[in-house]
């Protein structure tokens, strides 16, 4: 009967990790900094790739009091103060804008967030379909892309953009390793005094 009840146990726990590794995200994870129009850090964005997409934790202060659109946006930039460095919605199939639409939605278009009454915000959101891998949905390719607040509201209809109005805090979604710049491993100066006495003994 001992043995049973053992069995039973190791069972279960076994089975409870396998569930438990089916809801976790993905090794693939970004942490995107926010700043605002006047350059001030204001929160971040944490990316996790997961099945269903990326999954975006969004913890941002300063805001007005209410809901603001949030899009993913084409370019890696965000050069203040307006931030039209980040060029449009992120559309790799070309689809309209809008959540609403029968013909959308952009893969940047996100539902809105609140900021609380002190102008914070603490929300997680999915970009369904998108990826933080290789590939044409791939947030991180190329030169990446932006995350972007707006001060109004998405009404999930309007082209091209929601009638959102201003973009007013951005961050650059891009992969560390895409710069292409790597730093040099310290050299030992040992080395090069070696290799000069072995030349001069032959």
């Amino acid at each position: 009967m001992r043995i049973w009840n053992k069995w039973i146990m190791v069972s279960s726990f076994a089975m409870l990790f396998l569930l438990s590794g089916c809801l976790l995200p993905h090794a693939n994870s970004e942490t995107v900094e926010m700043y605002n129009a006047d350059g001030d850090r204001v929160g971040t964005a944490r990316l996790n790739e997961t099945d269903g997409g990326v999954a975006v934790t969004v913890e941002v202060e300063g805001l007005t009091p209410g809901f603001h659109a949030i899009h993913v946006h084409e370019y890696g930039k965000c050069e203040g103060p307006d931030f039209s460095s980040s060029g449009n919605h992120f559309n790799p199939d070309g689809k309209e804008h809008g959540l609403l639409r029968t013909d959308g939605p952009h893969l940047g278009d996100l539902p809105n967030i609140e900021a609380d009454e002190d102008g914070n915000v603490q929300e997680e959101l999915v970009i369904a379909e998108a990826t933080l891998k290789k590939g044409k949905n791939s947030l991180i390719t190329n030169d990446g892309t932006s995350l972007i607040i707006h001060d109004g509201v998405d009404d999930g209809m309007s082209q091209p953009a929601g009638n959102s109005g201003d973009r007013i805090v951005c961050g650059v979604i891009k992969h560390d390793s895409q710069s292409g710049e790597k730093e040099e491993a310290p050299t030992d100066p040992t080395e090069s005094n070696d290799k000069q006495e072995n030349e001069e003994n032959g």
